[in-house]
Formats: structure tokens, sequence, C-alpha cells
């Protein structure tokens, strides 16, 4: 078993489903400029405007490592780049277009896509990008809106299985003992839960019990239409409920914490399901504790996890596409996003950097391995507040009816995906 990862501090450049965004005002695609805009031939503006650029970051690494690469690509360039540090993305986004004045480029996440797309915020630059086809196709899936892809995926994060490596050997188990079924893993969380901490821990949220769903073959959202009640799905939650009620799963709430990482850090859970953001707040917070990290086990329908991701999204009115698009062609290289990993922890969009990254963070592999059977979550317009709704009732869901709060999920999705 690998023991403790010591690496350079990682984050995370992945911002998980956030609240509802109010989308307000919408783009041209074409406002003034003091470079005089035209469109390209590509049917982006061009002008000698300079390029500013927002992002939500996770700390000083990661607005270092992303001030870093505009540096770099201006000096190549000859265009000048700011950099903004949204302190809330989501608002100053908004505001931002409603003031017709929006960043060039800025981090979009896929539960906004949709409704910026809708209101013509967006210029939808995909189909252009030289490196198209080097993106995992889930992740160019996670950006696409009705058949057009919009934006450049720029990094991700899947969900694997993290295990306190001393709670692990003092139980007696081995590598062998790896969860690869659903019954491996009820088998070890028995094994592993004593009076002091619960065998397994993660949040009361779609967003990680969303993993037992797609381990059972089923999900939210299939060929555009909403699945929620699909018996796959029913049968994912009377799992988890199951081992609620016995003591050997919980949820970080329930163990004193507010997520898995802290779970595990405080060390009342022995293995908690997280994304590799983790590894920054083990680092950081909680150097004492050995981890490794494992691949979820199958369910009944196979291998299954959620991944997460942002995109580099484009304003609709950005006087200068043609530039901007060559910095997220610049941004999305393997050299950069192989940096940006280094820097503060998210894993490369693009396949082509696979090798690198794996043979850089080994112990890390198997969030990578995820990339193959990931789902995401909906990206459909009002698909956020659907699953806040389903986040808000799987808080009971020891003692309540999967059935049931499917069935809830299924009227309100279906409402806003068919």
């Amino acid at each position: 078993m690998t023991r403790h990862i010591t690496r350079t501090t990682l984050g995370t450049g992945a911002v998980l489903i956030g609240s509802a965004l109010v989308l307000t005002g919408c783009g041209s695609g074409f406002s003034g400029g003091d470079g005089g805009d035209t469109p390209s031939g590509g049917g982006l503006t061009s002008s000698d405007d300079a390029l500013t650029v927002l992002i939500g970051s996770s700390g000083d690494a990661e607005t270092a490592a992303v001030q870093s690469a505009l540096d770099a690509w201006s000096k190549e360039s000859g265009t000048d780049v700011s950099l903004q540090v949204a302190s809330d993305l989501s608002q100053e986004l908004s505001q931002g277009f409603a003031a017709g004045e929006p960043a060039d480029l800025f981090y979009l996440s896929t539960d906004q896509i949709a409704g910026f797309a809708s209101n013509g915020s967006l210029q939808a630059y995909g189909d252009e990008l030289k490196n198209k086809d080097d993106f995992y196709p889930s992740l160019v899936e996670n950006f696409t809106v009705d058949d057009t892809f919009y934006c450049a995926p720029k990094d991700f994060s899947t969900l694997a299985l993290i295990i306190n490596s001393t709670m692990w050997a003092d139980a007696g188990l081995t590598d062998a003992d790896l969860p690869k079924t659903w019954d491996d893993l009820a088998a070890v969380a028995k094994t592993l839960t004593t009076p002091e901490h619960v065998g397994l821990a993660f949040g009361a949220e779609y967003q990680r019990v969303g993993t037992f769903m797609a381990q059972a073959g089923g999900g939210l959202v299939k060929d555009g239409a909403a699945i929620a009640d699909d018996a796959a799905n029913v049968e994912a939650l009377e799992y988890v409920k199951s081992h609620l009620a016995d003591g050997t799963f919980a949820f970080a709430k329930d163990v004193g914490a507010g997520w898995g990482g802290e779970a595990l850090g405080k060390q009342s859970a022995a293995m908690v399901i997280e994304g590799n953001w983790i590894t920054g707040a083990m680092s950081n917070d909680f150097s004492d504790v050995d981890y490794t990290v494992a691949e979820l086990p199958e369910g009944p329908g196979g291998q299954g996890t959620l991944q997460f991701t942002n995109c580099w999204g484009m304003a609709a009115d950005s006087p200068n596409q043609q530039a901007a698009l060559d910095l997220v062609e610049y941004l999305t290289s393997a050299d950069s996003q192989l940096a940006f990993s280094k820097a503060f922890g998210p894993m490369p969009s693009i396949k082509s950097a696979a090798a690198d990254w794996t043979a850089d963070n080994a112990a890390l592999a198997p969030f990578l391995a995820g990339a193959d059977y990931a789902q995401f979550p909906p990206n459909q317009d009002g698909a956020s507040d659907v699953i806040a709704d389903f986040n808000a009732q799987l808080e009971s869901l020891k003692t309540a009816d999967p059935a049931q709060i499917l069935s809830s999920v299924q009227s309100n999705l279906a409402a806003v995906v068919e």
C-alpha cells in the first residue's frame, strides 16, 4: 500500500457544483473597443485591445501559477493581459455581463454554462481550438450545449477512495483487501469501524452519493432525459442507507466534519470518498496522517465515479476574441496544464498530458483512471437547483424512503431537462 504522499502542496482548480446563478444581461458579440474590433476569418473579433482574465482562485498557489502563465503568453504574443481574482466568481461574472463589461476570459463551471449560453453571453469557440481532439470526450460533453462545444475544459478532478493507511494496517488489512466490489467495500468498512471512527464517510450530497448511483448503472440524465427514479438509483441509495443504518458508513457532518477531507484528517473516518483536491488539505492541515488513494469499487452496473471541471469561458462581447483563443490554447497546452497541476493540483484536461502527469503523480493515478468511466452532474440550466433540493433530502437518507426521494428528484429534473 502506498504510504503518505509527500509532494508539492496541491489544491484544486476545479470548482464543485455551486449555487444557482442569476443570469442577467446578454452579449451581442461585438462591442466597441479602442482597437477597432473586426471579426476574424473564424468569426471571432480581433483588435489591439488588451485582455482581462477573471478567475476564482483556490489560493495563492493557483493565483501565482495563472499569473505566471499569463505573463509568459503576453511576452510571447505581445498582447497585454491582466488577471482579476474574484471573491465571488458567480456574482462578479453576472455583474460584468449585466454591465456590458465582462472579462474576455473567465472560469466557467458546468452548472453555469447553459444559462449564459442561452442568453447570448458566451462565445462558442470550441470547434476552433487546434487541440480540440486532445480533450477527454466526457469533458467536451460537459461544455456542449445544444450540440455546440462552447469552451475548452481547463482541468478536471474525479472522486476516489481515500484510505487512512495506519488504520488499514492496524485492522490487519493489506493491498489484497482493497475493495473491488460493493460487497468488498461493505466488508472493509465493517472491519475498519470502531467506537473511535467510522469505516467510510462522505458528504450528504449527490456530489458524493452519486458515485454509488453511477456504479449501479444509474445517474441523473441519460440521452437528454431525466432518469433519477431509475431502479439502479434506488438500489444505490438502498445500499448506502443500509450501511448508514448499521453504522459502518456515515455522512461527514455526523462524525463532526465539514467534508470528507476533514473526517479523514481528524481520523473520525478510516476511509472517505473525495477528489484530488484533498491532497492540499492533507498536506497543509493534517500532514501527520498517512493515506492511500484507490479507485472506487464496482457496483452492479460496473465502475463509476463523478468528475468536476471548469472551462475557459469567452465573452461574446470581447473585442479581441482571436487573441483570447490563442491564450486559451496556450493555457490548455500540456506544458501549462502540467505546471498548473504541480502548483495547485488539478489534473490536465488533455489526453496527451496523461503519461507525464501519471509519472509525476503515481500515488494519485486512481484519480486519472476515473476519467475513463466518470459521469458528470447535469449541465442543463436549472439543474443546480434540482441538485440542491436533492442534497437537502439526502441528509435524511438514513431514515427516508430512497424511492420517494428519487421520485421527487425525477419530477423536478424532468421539468428542467425535457
